[in-house]
């Protein structure tokens, strides 16, 4: 089990994260359409709303591991 995950290429496993990636954004944009329609009543504003904090959220995630990728703390040196 060990040996496919090494021996799969990079690409692969790039393509891979990214795909699991849009299907969670996907799937999260939908669950916050959804809770956004129970709480306003109105499908119109429901999709704005879900697009919109979807679009923040995946922006702010982006500059936070941007932000974590300078902190050296808890990584072991090579």
């Amino acid at each position: 089990m060990v040996t496919n995950l090494v021996s799969r290429s990079a690409l692969q496993a790039r393509k891979r994260a990214l795909v699991k990636t849009l299907c969670y954004r996907l799937f999260m944009i939908l669950i916050t359409i959804v809770v956004a329609w129970v709480f306003v009543g109105d499908v119109s504003d429901a999709v704005n709303i879900g697009i919109v904090t979807n679009l923040v959220k995946t922006g702010t995630y982006y500059v936070y591991e941007r932000f974590w990728d300078h902190i050296t703390w808890g990584l072991t040196p090579t």
